[in-house]
């Protein structure tokens, strides 16, 4: 895949700003000190209408990876009126309360989604066979990128991990780099043949979620990516 860069937007200049920067794509989201929920549709609209490029929305509307029928039901409805917005990609993932991929819930989410691409978020990080689970990852359709930064604590523990999980990649399916990645962690990355990647915190100045968007951060993080 053609290098690119992922960015989080939570708010309209967010989203500006990133484009301004270079960001190939959006993550949008609401409340990242819940590591990242459902974005109000006003938000999206938003965005969609003043932004041009491409935009992953997150489908969760609550802390943590489990889920049950009623938030199902919601994100569900969620989705459907986000498709019905001219929203065409999605962010989910589930987890059973055994640390496997919850793979009935996803398939629902991803039957009111279809036919869109999506990503599953850092879900995967939290998984016990991380081998069978990016198995079951090539059966599930519309899935296109996986978020990982190789385990638990973030890249900058992970990076060797991920690294030797690039050749897990297919030609259907991608790491998607992420989880406190900073431009220092790229060259190896690239190296490895990791070719996406994601971030939130290294493009706001002192990595701070209360900061926006810094398009002089961005460009430099950009930069790495294109080396």
């Amino acid at each position: 895949m053609t290098p690119a860069l992922e960015v989080i937007a939570t708010t309209l200049a967010d989203a500006q700003a990133a484009e301004r920067g270079g960001a190939d794509r959006l993550e949008l989201v609401a409340a990242m000190e819940a590591d990242g929920l459902l974005p109000d549709l006003t938000l999206v609209a938003q965005v969609r209408n003043a932004v041009g490029l491409p935009a992953r929305v997150m489908l969760r509307s609550r802390p943590g990876f489990g889920t049950d029928a009623s938030e199902l039901a919601t994100l569900c409805r969620a989705a459907e009126r986000l498709r019905a917005a001219g929203i065409d990609e999605f962010v989910f993932g589930f987890l059973t309360d055994d640390g496997r991929l919850d793979i009935p819930a996803i398939r629902t989410l991803c039957a009111a989604a279809a036919p869109r691409r999506w990503t599953l978020h850092r879900a995967f990080d939290q998984v016990l066979d991380a081998q069978q689970a990016w198995a079951t990852c090539r059966e599930l359709p519309g899935l296109d990128l996986v978020l990982s930064a190789g385990g638990r604590a973030g890249i900058a523990d992970g990076l060797a991990q991920l690294c030797h999980r690039a050749a897990w990649q297919t030609a259907g399916l991608h790491w998607l780099a992420g989880g406190g990645l900073r431009a220092e962690h790229v060259p190896q990355l690239r190296a490895a043949g990791i070719t996406q990647f994601h971030s939130g915190r290294a493009v706001r100045r002192g990595g701070r979620w209360e900061e926006p968007v810094d398009e002089t951060l961005l460009r430099q993080l950009k930069q790495a990516v294109l080396a």
